[in-house]
């Protein structure tokens, strides 16, 4: 399947960033660590997310993220994890598929002295389909364009046990993907495009099975 070679980092680059190899730089908006600049490895194919999209987002979820488990399935940079630890987030899953974008992460989780992270050195498709014990009420899916990748990503998060209910889900795609395919359980909350970005935020609701084979979804 495809992986992470050309993955986008979720990453605000400062003027000494490389366009190929090298490194560049990630910074924290706000919270505990905020304006905090840490390095990132600047692999080929990396486009960077905008400070005005990242803002956007954690406004969105300005009343969740704090005490909220967070799981970042495509990590890049890491800062949209780094980001929710900064304001608070109880514990991130961190999953990166190359070796020496993970092991950055790592070392930035040091810097901080950020003991409630885990990063997942490991094909995200593959680490999605084993389930897990316990599950994610916010989750950043943030793939590779042009990959696939983001249906895949989602089919796996809604049958494998991974959300917690009311679990809060931000996709960002290419905005010419117009069809996408999104679980009847996941209800649109926010959507926006900027350029040649398509971001969008939704919630997982339970599905319960009435007595007469009806399918509905618990409302808030």
């Amino acid at each position: 399947m495809a992986n992470n070679r050309a993955h986008k980092k979720q990453a605000t680059q400062g003027p000494s960033a490389n366009k190929k190899g090298g490194s560049g730089q990630v910074r924290i908006i706000a919270g505990q660590w905020r304006s905090r600049k840490l390095p990132i490895h600047d692999l080929e194919g990396l486009r960077p997310t905008t400070d005005r999209v990242r803002e956007t987002l954690f406004n969105w979820l300005a009343s969740d993220i704090a005490h909220a488990r967070v799981l970042d399935c495509f990590g890049g940079s890491g800062a949209l994890a780094l980001e929710s630890l900064s304001r608070y987030a109880s514990f991130a899953k961190i999953i990166e598929l190359q070796r020496s974008a993970a092991q950055q992460l790592k070392d930035n989780l040091k810097t901080l002295k950020c003991d409630h992270a885990e990063v997942v050195n490991a094909d995200t498709l593959s680490v999605l389909q084993n389930g897990c014990d316990k599950g994610f009420d916010i989750v950043f899916i943030d793939p590779p364009f042009r990959q696939g990748l983001a249906e895949k990503t989602i089919q796996l998060l809604d049958t494998k046990g991974w959300l917690n209910r009311d679990a809060l889900i931000y996709v960002e795609i290419e905005s010419e993907l117009t069809q996408l395919a999104i679980p009847a359980s996941w209800q649109p909350l926010k959507e926006k495009t900027a350029g040649q970005v398509s971001y969008r935020l939704y919630q997982y609701q339970i599905e319960v099975q009435p007595t007469n084979g009806e399918t509905h979804a618990i409302a808030d």
